[in-house]
């Protein structure tokens, strides 16, 4: 008997099902092609990366890049670039197709079903979808505007002796909050959880001047993500990396695709290292165009919350409505519906005259 080619297929794994996709901020093409709008005529706002773009050096380290080869697997000119900047061993470092992937190589290398994964929040959300994705029960802590997204030490602390998490996930600075998690605290979580392996992501961090990385803690079971589409600006490129124990960073390696990163990326990411004086030069210049943005919001009646970066929370009463206002303009801002923060978007410092165009835009 002929089976039906109308039958269904397969199924995925449960977990799959069950796991939602996490909205993000930057242009969702889609529906910019619904209201008939370019792309290129989009003024971004709800993205948090460096707005005065990567060194030149990047565009000519592209140019010499051969297409048709295959890139080098183990990223080794960039893991060596990297060591030497971070004062690190190259076997501590893993590259990967931005922080997003990495993150996914965390749940896969070290969450089994049913395990317990502490994510501290409100906060990006792939977190807790790649944990759930292979199946942990997600154990949410959540700060609120009423303490300032302050996190509490002895909530957290209490709940990671009941919990026992296999993993503990958080953003410093967050996003979309901007708080940072002093290292004190850092230090103390991970000293009486040894079991627990805490993903730190310091995305943020070149943006928040004077704070001290996690690396300094130097705990074995610590492992650091970076981002290099953020403050050096390639996210067009996708470029991040995990620093931490050799034997972390092993069982990461273990499980990540071939040929992850291309090659255009790893060139991007060599050449952006070897120019930080473009890096020191565009962050001051964020800095001062962060000030008077922020003034500028305060006098359009739009104050940001207390920020330690480049972007920050805005209460407009309803993000939703505020953003697609906006976007009709040709402006993107993020609204933080998803973050469990409905009245407030999220908005990202951009170059001075830009800056301009959105508070013109308010001002209507």
């Amino acid at each position: 008997m002929m089976r039906s080619n109308r039958s269904l297929p397969p199924s995925a794994r449960p977990d799959v099902l069950a796991t939602p996709l996490v909205y993000h901020g930057a242009i969702d093409y889609v529906e910019i092609r619904q209201r008939q709008i370019s792309p290129d005529d989009v003024l971004d706002f709800s993205v948090n990366s460096n707005p005065f773009g990567p060194s030149p050096a990047v565009a000519q380290a592209l140019r010499a890049v051969p297409l048709d080869r295959y890139p080098d697997r183990d990223c080794l000119v960039l893991r060596n670039a990297l060591a030497d900047h971070l004062a690190v061993a190259p076997e501590q470092i893993v590259v990967g197709n931005g922080t997003a992937e990495l993150i996914h190589l965390v749940a896969f290398a070290f969450v089994q079903p049913g395990d317990r994964v502490l994510v501290i929040g409100p906060t990006f959300g792939e977190y807790g979808r790649a944990a759930g994705l292979m199946g942990a029960n997600i154990v949410n802590w959540t700060a609120t505007v009423e303490s300032g997204f302050a996190v509490d030490r002895q909530a957290v602390s209490r709940l990671l002796h009941d919990s026992q998490p296999r993993l503990l996930f958080v953003c410093s600075p967050n996003n979309p909050t901007a708080t940072i998690l002093p290292l004190d605290v850092i230090d103390e979580w991970t000293a009486a959880n040894p079991q627990t392996l805490f993903v730190v992501d310091e995305a943020y961090l070149a943006f928040a001047a004077g704070v001290q990385s996690t690396l300094t803690l130097n705990r074995p079971n610590i492992v650091v993500l970076r981002s290099m589409t953020k403050d050096y600006a390639l996210a067009g490129l996708r470029l991040g990396y995990a620093v931490g124990h050799p034997q972390v960073i092993n069982a990461l390696t273990g499980v990540r695709p071939a040929w992850n990163v291309n090659a255009l990326a790893q060139a991007a990411g060599v050449a952006a290292l070897g120019d930080q004086a473009h890096l020191r030069m565009t962050l001051d210049r964020l800095r001062q165009a962060t000030y008077d943005f922020v003034a500028g919001l305060r006098r359009s009646g739009l104050p940001p919350l207390p920020s330690s970066v480049h972007f920050f929370l805005v209460n407009v009463g309803n993000g939703a409505r505020f953003r697609r206002d906006l976007l009709q303009r040709g402006i993107l801002v993020r609204d933080c519906a998803s973050f469990g923060l409905p009245a407030y978007v999220r908005i990202a410092t951009r170059r001075p005259e830009e800056n301009a165009r959105l508070l013109d835009a308010i001002a209507l």
